[in-house]
């Protein structure tokens, strides 16, 4: 009778050993880009519908380059806005010919 038994470094494994070996070891690389699945619901206003559908470039972005694209948001946003304040130039008067 022997005494000797598979060690640790025994090339025999089953494929209970491997399942009993417990999940993967998790990764450390950043995930890919993906949609975030926030609906944008149309306002009616063409200018900031426009901005609103810029927010979908960011869902093919990393992390890293939605900054740029809410900078561009909030800034054409902000002129929209700054354009509903402005006040309408005057009608222009038809000019008069007063000759008599």
């Amino acid at each position: 009778m022997s005494d000797w038994m598979p060690g640790p470094d025994t090339a025999q494994h089953s494929e209970a050993d491997e399942a009993d070996a417990g999940p993967p070891a998790p990764s450390f690389d950043p995930a890919p880009p993906a949609p975030l699945g926030v609906a944008r619901t149309p306002t009616g206003h063409a200018g900031v519908d426009a901005r609103l559908e810029r927010l979908a470039d960011a869902d093919h972005l990393a992390a890293d380059g939605h900054t740029e694209v809410y900078e561009d948001v909030h800034r054409g946003l902000r002129d929209e806005l700054t354009a509903l304040d402005a006040r309408p130039a005057p009608a222009p008067t038809p000019a008069h010919d007063n000759r008599s």
